[in-house]
């Protein structure tokens, strides 16, 4: 009988300790509390994209530029400068642009290279849109065929850039020089080679609506 009873009792413990040591498996892992595998009720800062505005792009920002072009035989290296500086080419500013150029021929067997005509196009705009290009200036040659540019002649001229919208924060100056090549160097014949080039020009407090004065 004695037996008995103690084997009793040591089944009801041992059934109390297997229900304690079970409880705790109810519960979440502790692993899992507060980690990313669920619904995470702290809130966390959302990021938001945002465009900076871009520089405007300007060629002369230096105060001048050198280009190398080529048209066919004739190299062609051409210097830009303004007299006027940069924080002064506002939208109705009268802006000049100079340029200097100098030519070689190759094969060089003599012979000549002539600009015939130089001509620029301002065409204003800004980061979403252009606007009706300004009219065109040519410098044609008054003698024939044309003024003489072969190193170590050069040719020197200045171009001027009126008004432009105020919404235009930048423009673009496109440059075509038409050239005469003599076929040989006792040739009165001539061959034609066309070179151009391209600078963009920013403008100074450009991008304004017309009658925007700035007060909200």
């Amino acid at each position: 009988m004695a037996r008995s009873a103690r084997r009793r009792a040591g089944i009801g413990i041992a059934t109390a300790l297997v229900a304690l040591l079970a409880l705790p498996a109810c519960g979440p892992a502790p692993w899992n509390v507060g980690g990313g595998g669920g619904d995470d009720p702290t809130p966390r800062p959302s990021r938001t994209a945002s465009s900076a505005p871009q520089p405007v792009p300007n060629d002369l920002s230096s105060g001048a530029t050198e280009r190398t072009l080529q048209a066919g035989a004739v190299g062609a290296t051409v210097n830009y400068w303004s007299t006027l500086s940069m924080d002064r080419w506002t939208p109705t500013a009268l802006k000049p642009v100079s340029l200097s150029m100098v030519t070689t021929v190759t094969p060089d067997d003599g012979q000549q290279v002539y600009l015939q005509r130089a001509t620029m196009i301002a065409v204003p705009g800004n980061g979403t849109e252009s606007f009706a290009p300004l009219a065109p200036q040519t410098d044609q040659s008054s003698v024939s065929p044309g003024y003489l540019v072969l190193a170590p002649y050069s040719y020197s001229q200045t171009f001027n850039i009126g008004e432009v919208p105020a919404e235009a924060t930048f423009v673009q100056l496109q440059f075509t020089y038409d050239f005469l090549v003599q076929t040989t160097p006792t040739s009165a014949e001539y061959a034609k080679q066309t070179a151009s080039d391209t600078l963009t020009i920013a403008i100074a407090g450009g991008g304004t609506k017309k009658g925007d004065d700035g007060d909200d």
